[in-house]
């Protein structure tokens, strides 16, 4: 379900991309909105750090989200959670960290400890030939 959403989630963003790329004048329209609503964005935006345009953008987006993929709604806001973390952890990444995570891996599943004993026995057999 999340790698649904996932598919969703960029797709709808490259939308958002491509519409403000081609707007002609301006990417910002007016829009009257409730003070009701305005006054709980701007609540929920002062602890997520957004702006109250930005909330407001984020509660659309995942309403249209929620709708389209009939995820509940506490199912899209915690896919979305977790798309915004591992996109905002692979904007941050140092290129050795796949490198590394190989590491790991080939450490944890014993490859690692084979392929050094491999390159140890074959450095032995070639000193052996040589002498």
């Amino acid at each position: 379900m999340h790698a649904r959403f996932g598919f969703l989630w960029r797709n709808m963003r490259q939308k958002q991309s491509r519409m403000s790329a081609s707007s002609s004048s301006s990417s910002f329209s007016s829009v009257k909105l409730s003070s009701g609503l305005v006054s709980q964005a701007r609540d929920a935006a002062s602890s997520m750090r957004r702006s109250v345009a930005g909330q407001i953008e984020y509660w659309a987006t995942l309403g249209r989200i929620a709708e389209a993929s009939g995820l509940t709604v506490s199912e899209a806001r915690e896919a979305i959670a977790q798309f915004d973390v591992r996109q905002a952890a692979s904007a941050d990444t140092d290129p050795l960290d796949p490198l590394e995570a190989e590491f790991l891996a080939a450490e944890s599943s014993g490859r690692l400890a084979q392929a050094v004993r491999q390159t140890v026995q074959s450095n032995r057999h070639q000193v052996s030939k040589a002498t």
